[in-house]
């Protein structure tokens, strides 16, 4: 507001003479004043018939006042026509007058400027010509009243009420309305002004009118005059108490500092016998001071105006009242300035155009700043439907399952759905591994044993376990103590010799920790499942969310949905396969199982007869060297060097394997050939589930999935065409808002082409 109070306050009067602030050589004195001045209001009612003022703040002149305040002859007056005169309130919907000086003859252009539908909500700008060009004054009243009636009846053509019998006029359909009569009015004896004059403000409504419009009316006033570019001419009738006139109030409480108003007193004539000096403050800026003071006008009776007088005569009687009429004819010359419609005319006519020159470049940025938020917020909104449902469907169609097929692919980035899975897979071999059976390679009363570590299984799997899943292992598979497994296989033997054991044992064992895989297997299932399902949805979100209202997002998460479940059930099938499988333990790989059994018996045998501290060294022996060697080192050596000797190849960790025959040595082979096919088998098994669930719910997934989709929304046949179209048909809500953003781009770029036409 800082600019624009600098040019409101211009005029500002106090004690002393009022002076005209110029700035940069503009000021009424200039030559150049008018035209300039014609070129600020030619752009700013450009700018308004863009209807780019619906989207934000334009410098403009509101004509306010209560109902009789004399606010449609000051209109008259300064517009040279004359408004329909009806009994009741005049004016029920607002009348923009653009005045512009011209060599032309006279004329008067009636435009129907609309920006609301019925229910008083926003709609797209129209400015409608409502009728050719009026040449004859005489035929600017007839013409105002026809499009009022049409503006307050919206529901029927307006030009019915162009021509016509007007017998109704009467009846209309609202009571007021935000739309505007427009008026275009140029020639050579008018002034270069434009103002839009308001409804007046009511008190009462009578036996026949409706409560509701006293707000109305008061809500419709405000929605011009808060806004901060709005000049407010404030109209009060000398004829009534000043503090009766509602108008003043309404404009103190949106321009409390009177920055923004002009107030001019109607009138005069009508002053009480006595009561002159109170209204003589006003003029001298001393009673509800503005900063650009108070003006004074009168404006011809009614008797007179019935006589026919012309507006030239009428100035005439102006100014001949208030050069002999006391207490006018006494005033200051600078206080004479306050008088008349001329002073007003002129002085309203250089704050609007100044307001205007002030206000250019910050449109400017306004205009771009809201071009670029609305060019945003339609980027938002989903495309519009194409011509082709069927093209349309099969090009999204398309990209979402190109996108979909990358994405089971793999795809590199950190949260990409293979990356998103893996910690889950890891899970569950380490789960699968934890069901090793636990043996203890001595007898049941030495249960505070501990069982080392085997390095060979550390070696050979990449790391050694943690003590997660330690404890998990120990969990899931209760220590088996060597002479359990040797009572368990004497039980167990029929007709077999003596140093045999039915192979029954083994697979007792076997299917003890082959029976805890079922679980493991499912949950990593459900898990990718899971994962898989949120992806999808996701990947669907992204190409259907903004296609039509809705209906295809959903059909085509349905449809997948059930593609999914039903290749979950196909992979749970496999799965459950692969565990029938291990029921029936075999193995084709006899080097890594025999490999195996020979490193756990040699493990558990040098438990069992060395102790710990014997397999403990042989696995971390090292040969002596020269700068060191104890006892056991040579003892070792020594060993070795004489099977190698013998042509026997031996490791340290080989020679348990001579230790004389224990007789729980059956137990220990047993326990080796369990843990040996555990190795085998886990492994086969931490591959296969994983692999099959990849396959069947990931691969094969996205191999068949487009086919499926285009099956299930029968894109193509007879009726694909409905279907298509219904899949791609939009929310009402949205296409109106489409329409909405579009006329509003419209307007913004026309108000900026507009604005380019002066280089800014």
């Amino acid at each position: 507001m800082t600019d624009t109070t600098s040019i409101l306050s211009a005029d500002t009067t106090t004690s002393e003479p009022p002076t005209l602030i110029e700035e940069d050589g503009v000021g009424l004195s200039d030559p150049e004043l008018s035209r300039d001045r014609r070129k600020m209001l030619d752009l700013v009612n450009r700018l308004h018939n863009t209807g780019v003022n619906t989207d934000m703040d334009l410098p403009m002149i509101a004509v306010i006042g209560s109902q009789s305040a004399g606010k449609s002859s000051l209109i008259e007056s300064i517009s040279g026509i004359k408004l329909p005169r009806a009994a009741g309130t005049c004016t029920r919907c607002p009348t923009e007058c653009k005045l512009s000086h011209s060599s032309d003859p006279w004329r008067c252009i009636v435009k129907l400027h609309i920006t609301s539908d019925p229910n008083g909500t926003p709609c797209a700008v129209r400015n409608l010509a409502f009728g050719d060009p009026i040449t004859d004054k005489a035929g600017v009243e007839e013409r105002i009243r026809r499009a009022q009636r049409a503006i307050l009846n919206p529901s029927t053509d307006y030009i019915q009420f162009l021509h016509g019998d007007d017998a109704d006029a009467e009846h209309t359909e609202l009571s007021f309305s935000k739309n505007c009569v427009s008026l275009e009015i140029s020639g050579r004896d008018v002034a270069d002004l434009s103002f839009i004059d308001l409804p007046g403000l009511i008190a009462s409504v009578g036996s026949t009118g409706n409560i509701t419009d006293i707000e109305l009316v008061k809500s419709l006033v405000s929605s011009y005059i808060t806004k901060p570019s709005c000049v407010i001419l404030l109209t009060v009738t000398c004829e009534t108490d000043f503090e009766n006139q509602g108008a003043h109030q309404l404009a103190k409480t949106h321009d409390p500092e009177g920055r923004r108003t002009v107030g001019v007193l109607t009138k005069p004539d009508r002053i009480p016998p006595g009561e002159e000096k109170s209204w003589q403050k006003f003029i001298k800026n001393d009673e509800e001071a503005l900063f650009n003071g108070w003006y004074c006008v009168k404006q011809p009776g009614s008797q007179t105006l019935e006589r026919g007088i012309s507006w030239d005569e009428a100035r005439r009687e102006e100014t001949e009242f208030f050069s002999s009429t006391e207490p006018w004819s006494s005033l200051a010359p600078a206080y004479q300035k306050k008088l008349c419609t001329s002073n007003l005319t002129d002085r309203l006519s250089t704050i609007l155009s100044e307001l205007i020159s002030k206000r250019l470049p910050e449109v400017r940025n306004e205009i771009y700043t809201i071009l670029r938020n609305t060019e945003e917020e339609m980027r938002t909104l989903p495309k519009a439907p194409s011509n082709d449902p069927i093209g349309e469907v099969l090009h999204v169609l398309s990209n979402f399952t190109r996108a979909l097929s990358q994405r089971l692919e793999g795809t590199p980035e950190e949260d990409g759905l293979l990356q998103t899975i893996r910690p889950y897979q890891d899970k569950f071999q380490h789960a699968i591994r934890a069901t090793a059976p636990n043996f203890q390679p001595w007898r049941s009363d030495r249960t505070d044993r501990v069982l080392p570590k085997a390095s060979f299984l550390a070696n050979e799997e990449g790391h050694a376990a943690d003590e997660a899943e330690e404890s998990t292992a120990a969990a899931l598979s209760p220590k088996i103590y060597l002479d359990e497994v040797l009572n368990r296989a004497q039980k167990a033997r029929t007709r077999e010799l003596p140093d045999n054991y039915p192979f029954v044992v083994q697979k007792v064992y076997i299917t003890q920790f082959t029976r805890m895989w079922y679980q493991p297997a499912m949950d990593l299932l459900e898990q990718i499942y899971a994962i898989l399902k949120k992806d999808l949805s996701n990947t669907i979100k992204q190409h259907f969310a903004q296609m039509g209202r809705g209906n295809a997002q959903q059909m085509v998460t349905s449809i997948v949905n059930e593609h999914l479940d039903r290749a979950a059930a196909t992979t749970k099938e496999k799965i459950e396969w692969l565990l029938q499988l291990e029921k029936s333990p075999t193995t084709l790989n006899d080097h890594y199982y025999s490999d195996y059994k020979d490193k756990f018996l040699s493990f558990y045998k040098g438990l069992l007869r060395g102790g710990d501290d014997l397999s403990k060294k042989l696995e971390d022996y090292k040969a002596p060297t020269s700068n060191y060697s104890s006892p056991f080192q040579i003892a070792v050596a020594k060993v070795t060097s004489g099977l190698s000797e013998m042509g026997i190849t031996a490791k340290p960790t080989d020679i348990p394997k001579m230790l004389p025959i224990d007789p729980m040595e059956p137990a220990l082979a047993i326990m080796a050939g369990v843990r040996a096919y555990f190795q085998v088998s886990y492994k086969r098994f931490a591959d296969l589930v994983p692999m099959a669930i990849d396959y069947e719910i990931i691969a094969e997934f996205g191999d068949t999935i487009e086919q499926v989709l285009r099956t299930e929304l029968q894109i193509t046949g007879p009726e694909a065409h409905d279907r298509c179209r219904t899949l791609v048909q939009e929310l009402g809500s949205v296409a109106s808002r489409r329409e909405e953003l579009q006329k509003k781009m419209d307007r913004l770029h026309t108000a900026s082409a507009e604005l380019r036409t002066l280089g800014l």
